[in-house]
């Protein structure tokens, strides 16, 4: 074969991966090499500047790095984008792909609306009542990327879970275009339209992070931030956090396998190179017990990406170091590796999925079965593509409903209630030398 792609084969069938402690797990597994500092001391003056600067700020960044000369005279502000706009794009948009995406919002929608969940009310005592309530965050910015590629699944992703939890308030922000004069992608502006969403700003990257945390001219700032982005967007997420709540520091995007010898080669060489399409830091990573199903896999790899459009980006994603194909054992190995990787998508292509994906812990996805591509998760299966990345699943969970809702206790107690706690309140505040706190309960007494 003249096309070749060198995905690294590790060969682990002699560890005692079940002896193996977490740390020495995590240092073994594949990952992509960035620094986010380095990110950070970059974007840090940047987001300087839109503090400082606001408006003339964003004209800059729009300038520099977008290539776009923004005029406010044109429309308002320069950056907000004209309701006529937004409509015009929809319209225009082709039937099947205005099919598409509504179809993926029914499915979105109906399984995010499952998400909400209900106030519950604990009576503890006659008279002592304490109840769980829920509260949407007021005011949300949702960015959406345009470098790569254009990702109209993106608003949806976002704008989905946080209409469903009563967000009232989104504003959206993507990279003015210099193909669409100035204004964001139309596919962008067809899919805002369609969530209902009016508030959408031509502004990328570091600008639309600083823009939404801290307010510009004609844009007030916002109390949280979700949606995907480069390094750099992740760095201004982590910067601005103090002042805003974010969904997450990303890192590259990933995906897991785990595949016996019943897995279909062809699939799972579709499906490393589908996540490897992303960008070259992307990361594909099998784990499998069939020495014959790894030479066949890596053979369908070569085959497919020769034959795929980006078959560059794809390429130095595969023969990255944090892409590769592990031969272990036994399906008990690629489980205890699988759940230390963490992966952002885990596919599990086992001729018992179901009982391997019982045993998974760590995963942002997990995607049972032949016919559950991570794709299908992607843009229509339902479920959020907005997932933790570079093994935070250890510790968060995806895009949700729940990632734009408050729980708030409210506390409710009579007088008798509280004098059935009054003295053991009183001795636990002494015994933490805070009687003022105990003097408090008791003044309700006097």
């Amino acid at each position: 074969m003249d096309f070749e792609v060198n995905i690294k084969e590790l060969d682990w069938r002699t560890l005692q991966l079940n002896a193996c402690t977490k740390q020495e797990l995590d240092k073994l597994l594949p990952r992509a090499e960035f620094s986010l500092e380095t990110a950070i001391e970059t974007v840090r003056p940047l987001l300087e500047k839109v503090k400082n600067q606001g408006l003339d700020a964003l004209y800059a960044f729009s300038k520099q790095f977008d290539s776009v000369e923004q005029n406010p005279s044109n429309s308002g502000s320069g950056i907000k984008i004209p309701d006529e706009y937004l409509q015009k794009s929809w319209e225009n948009l082709g039937d099947e792909l205005k099919e598409a995406l509504l179809e993926a919002k029914r499915r979105i929608t109906a399984v995010h609306t499952a998400q909400i969940p209900e106030e519950f009310v604990t009576n503890l005592a006659e008279g002592a009542v304490v109840r769980q309530r829920w509260l949407p965050i007021q005011r949300v910015g949702l960015y959406v990327p345009g470098g790569l590629a254009v990702y109209p699944s993106s608003v949806l992703m976002n704008a989905i879970p946080a209409q469903c939890a009563g967000v009232k308030d989104l504003v959206i922000a993507s990279p003015p275009q210099a193909a669409f004069g100035g204004h964001i992608h139309p596919t962008i502006a067809a899919t805002a339209y369609l969530m209902g969403v009016k508030n959408v700003y031509a502004v990328g990257g570091v600008g639309a992070i600083g823009m939404f945390a801290y307010g510009v001219q004609g844009v007030e700032q916002v109390d949280a931030i979700t949606g995907p982005g480069n390094i750099y967007v992740a760095a201004a997420k982590q910067l601005v956090q103090p002042l805003v709540g974010i969904d997450a520091v990303a890192g590259p995007t990933e995906i897991g396998i785990i595949a016996d010898k019943s897995a279909s080669p062809e699939f799972l060489a579709a499906d490393m190179i589908s996540q490897a399409e992303h960008d070259s830091l992307a990361a594909s990573v099998l784990f499998t017990d069939s020495p014959e199903l790894a030479k066949s896999v890596k053979h369908a790899l070569s085959k497919r990406t020769e034959k795929t459009k980006h078959q560059k980006r794809v390429k130095t994603a595969l023969e990255g170091m944090q892409s590769a194909i592990i031969l272990v054992k036994s399906l008990d190995d690629a489980i205890i590796l699988a759940n230390a990787y963490g992966a952002e998508h885990l596919e599990i292509q086992t001729e018992e999925s179901e009982k391997v994906a019982q045993k998974i812990t760590n995963a942002g996805a997990i995607f049972v079965g032949s016919y559950s591509p991570v794709p299908l998760g992607d843009y229509i299966g339902g479920s959020n593509h907005v997932l933790p990345t570079t093994n935070a699943s250890r510790f968060s969970s995806g895009l949700g409903v729940h990632s734009f809702l408050r729980s708030v206790q409210q506390i409710e107690y009579t007088k008798n209630a509280l004098e059935v706690v009054r003295d053991k309140l009183v001795l636990i505040a002494n015994d933490e030398n805070l009687p003022a706190h105990g003097e408090g309960a008791l003044a309700r007494f006097e």
